[in-house]
């Protein structure tokens, strides 16, 4: 099949940023589909295309793969109103590439939602199949967090509809995920769920350590590594810090890897309070953040307190911390929590109480040997359950089956 990808945030391992639309990708040639990557330019991805770009583009092919990158900056850092005109942009540039070319079917892969007008436009007037792969469900997340305005969210609300009822199927990535698109008209025939994997090839005991010069060799590194937005509800690692602080305990260390909108108040607030135990780091690639993973003890995972969150996200830094063989503290009920209730291999605090989150750190830097059991039990998790390999052969088998399901040029243009 000749396939268009459409992921606006996409990005090779050489990235700082999510590689499942590329793995994804990886399978589909892997089954002999030509795949052609449609994105922007997402902060911290890396393509793999060099040179400049002409008439807002550039294109190539890397190792197989046909890629095609608008000359769009997209990222965490910026404010609502230059996030939505760079998704409206590349909506606009991916609809006129899915309508010039000849292809069997379109993936739409969120966010942002807008993904899915070219994929919508290309079956209304081409007749051409596609498949929602919803990463993040909106309008749900954007209207639980608040500050968006009414009109946006009931522009969001009429897209998903269209997106749930017209597409060939839908790949959620969670349960909870795959509850909202059964709500909005997906029938189950057409609903998959296959979730973030772990990649274990590039995560895990094998790989070199590094700690950054500011930990002490006595320090226990707990790692978050992630976007540092509103939604990530960051604040309260630093509460737990001060508390930690505040108690005497100098062993632990916060170590907070990434970027976005909310990093440069955290930095001013950490120098403000003297929470010397808090360090932060750019965003880093794959491979050095599997390095670093390797050498700290103690997985963060942290969302600010709203209560849809705990069954309708599915953070690829949680799967990147079980795969390293990291212990994980987080403070999300749900589906998180019943993850890290097996082995056992982290331990889940109540949303919103900062000091539930400095007691699970005091418990990690004082039991080393459970510790140590609970990483374990994440690697095996890992393998056992979320290789990305086996979840990729799933995902390819949906798409195939949607394809198959409702061939293209099956539908008759408007």
């Amino acid at each position: 099949m000749r396939i268009l990808y459409l992921h606006q945030h996409y990005s090779s391992p050489a990235g700082a940023t999510a590689t499942r639309s590329h793995a994804m990708a990886r399978a589909l040639q892997a089954r002999g589909h030509a795949v052609t990557i449609a994105c922007g330019r997402y902060a911290g991805a890396e393509t793999g295309l060099e040179g400049a770009f002409r008439h807002g583009r550039r294109e190539g092919e890397v190792k197989g793969l046909r890629l095609v990158e608008y000359d769009i900056p997209c990222g965490n850092a910026q404010g609502l109103g230059a996030r939505g005109g760079a998704f409206l942009r590349y909506a606009a540039e991916a609809g006129r590439l899915a309508l010039a070319g000849r292809w069997d079917l379109v993936i739409a892969s969120s966010t942002p939602l807008t993904v899915t007008l070219p994929a919508l436009l290309a079956r209304r007037l081409r007749g051409t199949p596609f498949v929602y792969e919803m990463r993040d469900p909106w309008p749900e997340l954007p209207r639980a967090l608040g500050g968006v305005p009414g009109w946006v969210l009931a522009g969001m609300e009429h897209l998903a509809n269209a997106a749930c009822r017209q597409a060939a199927a839908v790949v959620a990535l969670s349960e909870g995920m795959a509850e909202t698109a059964r709500a909005r008209g997906t029938p189950p025939d057409r609903l998959h769920v296959v979730p973030n994997g772990c990649d274990l090839d590039l995560f895990g005991p094998h790989v070199p350590a590094w700690r950054p010069d500011e930990a002490a060799p006595w320090e226990m590194l707990a790692v978050y590594a992630g976007a540092h937005g509103r939604a990530n509800g960051l604040e309260q690692l630093l509460e737990a810090a001060a508390i930690l602080r505040a108690r005497g305990e100098l062993r632990i260390r916060l170590l907070l890897v990434g970027d976005g909108s909310e990093k440069a108040r955290l930095q001013e607030e950490v120098m403000n309070r003297g929470l010397y135990n808090v360090s932060f780091l750019p965003p880093l690639p794959k491979r050095q953040l599997a390095s670093l993973l390797a050498g700290c003890q103690v997985g963060l995972h942290c969302l600010a307190p709203v209560p849809e969150f705990a069954e309708l996200t599915a953070p690829n830094k949680l799967m990147d911390y079980l795969a390293a063989g990291l212990p994980v503290v987080s403070n999300l009920p749900g589906r998180a929590a019943r993850l890290l209730a097996d082995g056992p291999c982290g331990i889940a605090m109540p949303p919103g109480e900062a000091g539930g989150l400095a007691d699970a750190l005091l418990w990690m830097v004082t039991n080393p040997g459970l510790r140590g059991q609970m990483g374990r039990a994440a690697r095996s998790q890992a393998v056992w359950r979320w290789d990305r390999r086996l979840l990729a052969a799933r995902f390819v088998e949906a798409v195939e089956g949607a394809v198959r399901a409702e061939p293209a040029g099956a539908l008759v243009p408007a």
